[in-house]
């Protein structure tokens, strides 16, 4: 029996109404107005207040001139640097707080502790005795230790 097959569109609209695919969309779209927030942290709060404590170093006008048209711009690199450790640090903490939140959800059960073998198995007969049995009840053979 051969296969209906679907139209592009319809493939396309199945692909896209999937869950997974629109929870990342929505995660994209958070994740880059975050990242607005967090640049404007970094450049309007914490970059000022570096400069202050560097004795008003602007770290955007920080470059190397390498010749006439191309500069090396290692300030705004210092504060791309800056803009993701603050990043990561958040995403850190939320990680750590939901992992926190879920903990705290589930009920940790105790271990089993295993109890000590109370058993162990005859060398010549292979049948089970008492672990501190010298000799075999059922082949009567003396086992060492």
């Amino acid at each position: 029996m051969a296969e209906e097959k679907k139209g592009f569109a319809a493939e396309f609209k199945e692909f896209i109404m999937r869950g997974n695919v629109i929870d990342l969309a929505v995660g994209v779209i958070i994740g880059g107005a975050f990242q607005a927030i967090v640049s404007s942290l970094v450049d309007d709060i914490i970059m000022p207040i570096i400069s202050l404590a560097t004795k008003g170093i602007d770290f955007t006008k920080l470059a190397i001139q390498i010749n006439e048209e191309t500069t090396l711009n290692y300030g705004n690199f210092i504060t791309a640097i800056i803009n993701f450790l603050i990043m990561a640090f958040v995403i850190f903490m939320l990680v750590k707080g939901i992992n926190k939140v879920h903990a705290i959800g589930k009920k940790e059960e105790p271990a089993a502790e295993e109890e000590a073998p109370t058993t162990k198995v005859c060398p010549f007969c292979k049948s089970e005795i008492a672990i501190d049995a010298s000799r075999c009840p059922h082949c009567t053979s003396e086992i060492k230790e």
